[in-house]
């Protein structure tokens, strides 16, 4: 719908009309009397000063300022009508500038006075520019209430405007302390509306809500430093009530005021956000630059004129302009290194910010400290956010240093960290502000500190590398410590719960047999062959125990011999089992290893024998193959390879159980992994591309 710009258009014409037909009336009263004898507040009596100027001219000259002050806002109100007639928020700002812009200068104040129209429409306007502006703060820039109970306050801030149009603008007058109450409405107000802004700007805004926000914050800086600065200097005190002076001021205010139109204009129709931090730094400088200038020049005037009380004043002045012009362009990169400095560090003296790192780094710190000693250094020297630095551990990217804190909504820009070739890691920083990228000089202030941080990296790696060995050491340290337990456990439970009964069974059969050996023969030796036959079992119990802690055909037949025989056995027990069930199929088992094999550690050979053999029986009870090969071999870095094959269903199938633990008599999978890993070695299991199972295991000699 579109009749709102129209309503609005209709304001505007109506408002124009009015303000263009006050132009001769005030102009009028400023000969007739303002300039004479005053206007209330609006214009002071003035002392005519300006050489050649009447009063006729200086009653244009103010007629101008004011007429040019409102056309700027007309025409912001204009544009943005133009540009955004849908837009509720575009409406606003434009319904503030045509108000702002009408009834601020003295022109209305002081013409309206004799016509009761005029003075209740320019009081009505004015009270709907405050309404205006104040709701186009709640709202600003995406026509939301934030925070939401702000409405409330809106509803408040429409009703105190609309009675202060009832009353005149004396709302409080009736009060007792009338002036405080003036006073803490006005500072609630002003707060109300700068807490909506930072609120929306650090929670809600997106980021180019911020650099929208940004423009209006920067012209309503200017507008309102301006207008408290100049505010000041319209004391009498200042300016002695001279026609030139007052001129002077009045212009200086009105052209400060009209960076807010220009601004919110900007910011308002955002269809080309240009960078702001250049604009602001700019305004910071030259704005210090001319109060230095001004202060300066004041200084050495007085102290000269006071020193050389009988020179010129000419001399004087033309000696204290030298000085001031002596000092501008040193004073002026001062001043531009301390305002850069102060909005984006200092990366303009890389060098300086390196001899702080490395005096700092002189320091007995460890690797991890250096780099956060690094972190902290770059935030500080670029006014960052959050940096930090992430070197990959395990696979994974892990922030080793930190320096402040993230932030949602912030650009994360990533410089990597290089050295003697590698990447080692990367740095991690957050712009500025939302949206904002890092200019030419800030890459390569961090190119060239980056370029010294690779040596601390590469230590901190290193540093991490050895934690995590040293990690893993005390992992296996611990596993082999609980494998050994676990060993000595089962071989007590063995002794505790098997022999040892056994053996108290003995002595209690050969004190039976001594008793009896003479009254009855024939019990006492049947006692006897009992007594041998538990004895016999007893040794096949203690030779199986012995077996399990270290096979005996190790020792008497070697690696190779000690599998080759347990091969044979499993061929023979398949084949009387096969002939005994009248089957004709049979499992094959090659061996394909070296004729000798150099001398090998215990713990090597017993892992080898484990891990072949467990892996040759469970190829014959559980994989349906046909075939089943064993290959050893010694690669050249030192490693002994194991590695069993077969042409079965394959590891994984729904046939094959045997290998996720305990699998008959065997040790299992988790045990043949645990085997290898005990002694440095590695291990692995899957299927073959043809079909079958291989298994596979790398032994250290060493």
């Amino acid at each position: 719908m579109r009749w709102p710009a129209w309503l609005f258009g209709l304001l505007f014409a109506a408002t124009a009309a009015l303000y263009f037909n006050c132009i001769p009336a005030y102009y009028d009263k400023l000969q007739a009397q303002c300039l004479a004898q005053g206007c209330g507040l609006s214009v002071p009596a003035l002392t005519l000063d300006i050489a050649g100027l009447s009063v006729a001219e200086i009653s244009l000259i103010l007629v101008a300022i004011d007429v040019l002050f409102t056309l700027v806002f007309y025409a912001s109100a204009l544009i943005l009508l133009w540009k955004s007639p849908r837009e509720p928020v575009g409406l606003l700002a434009a319904l503030a500038m045509l108000a702002f812009g009408t009834t601020f200068p003295s022109l209305v104040n002081v013409a309206s006075m004799q016509g009761l129209f005029a003075y209740y429409w320019f009081q009505g306007l004015s009270a709907i520019g405050w309404m205006s502006i104040s709701l186009f703060c709640l709202l600003f820039p995406n026509g939301r209430f934030v925070p939401s109970w702000s409405r409330y306050a809106m509803l408040a801030i429409a009703a105190v405007n609309v009675a202060g149009f009832v009353k005149g603008g004396q709302i409080w007058s009736g009060l007792p302390g009338s002036e405080l109450f003036s006073l803490a409405w006005f500072l609630a107000f002003t707060a109300l509306l700068i807490y909506a802004q930072i609120r929306r700007f650090r929670v809600h805004s997106s980021p180019a809500e911020r650099q929208q926000t940004k423009w209006v914050v920067y012209g309503v800086a200017i507008a309102f430093v301006g207008f408290v600065v100049i505010s000041i200097l319209f004391d009498p005190r200042f300016y002695d009530g001279k026609a030139s002076n007052f001129i002077y001021l009045n212009a200086g205010l009105h052209l400060g005021l009209s960076a807010l139109p220009i601004t919110l204009t900007l910011a308002v129709l955002r269809r080309r956000l240009w960078d702001i931090n250049p604009l602001v730094n700019r305004t910071l400088v030259y704005g210090a630059l001319t109060l230095c200038i001004v202060l300066l020049y004041a200084g050495a005037v007085l102290y000269l004129d006071r020193l050389f009380r009988a020179w010129n004043p000419f001399v004087v002045s033309l000696i204290a302009t030298g000085l001031v012009a002596a000092a501008f362009a040193p004073l002026k990169e001062w001043l531009q290194r301390r305002v850069n400095r102060l909005m984006k560090g200092r990366h303009d003296d890389p060098y300086a910010v390196l001899l702080e790192l490395g005096s700092r780094l002189t320091q007995p710190l460890a690797p991890d400290a250096m780099l956060k000693a690094l972190a902290v250094q770059v935030q500080g020297a670029l006014r960052l956010p959050y940096v930090g630095i992430a070197i990959e551990i395990e696979g994974e990217e892990t922030f080793i240093a930190e320096a402040g804190e993230r932030r949602e909504g912030y650009d994360v820009h990533a410089f990597p960290i290089v050295y003697r070739g590698p990447a080692l890691g990367t740095l991690y920083a957050l712009g500025r502000s939302p949206g904002e990228a890092f200019t030419a000089d800030d890459e390569r202030f961090l190119e060239l500190l980056l370029r010294h941080a690779g040596p601390l990296v590469n230590n901190a790696d290193m540093l991490q590398a050895m934690r995590r060995l040293t990690e893993d050491l005390r992992e296996s340290r611990e596993k082999l410590v609980l494998a050994r337990e676990e060993e000595r456990r089962r071989i007590r439970n063995n002794l505790h719960d098997e022999l040892a009964p056994r053996l108290a069974a003995l002595a209690l059969k050969t004190a039976t047999a001594r008793k009896v050996v003479e009254r009855e023969p024939a019990s006492a030796a049947a006692i006897l062959e009992d007594l041998g036959r538990d004895i016999r079992t007893s040794v096949g119990d203690i030779r199986a125990l012995v077996n399990d802690l270290r096979p005996p055909a190790l020792d008497e037949f070697g690696l190779i011999g000690a599998i080759r025989m347990r091969v044979d056995e499993l061929a023979k027990t398949s084949a009387d089992r096969l002939a005994a069930e009248g089957a004709d199929a049979r499992i094959a088992f090659r061996i394909d290893a070296p004729r000798e094999l150099p001398p090998l550690r215990a713990a090597v050979e017993v892992a080898a024998y484990r891990i072949a053999t467990e892996s040759v029986v469970n190829a014959w009870k559980h994989a349906e193959a046909a075939v089943c090969q064993v290959t050893l071999g010694i690669e050249a870095d030192g490693r002994l390879i194991v590695e069993v094959t077969d042409d079965g269903v394959g590891v994984g199938a729904p046939r094959l159980p045997g290998w996720s633990g305990q699998a008959g008599g065997g040790i299992g999978l988790v045990s043949m992994r645990e085997r290898a890993a005990e002694i440095g070695g590695e291990f692995a299991i899957g299927r073959r591309d043809g079909g079958g199972t291989r298994v596979w295991a790398a032994l250290p000699l060493q």
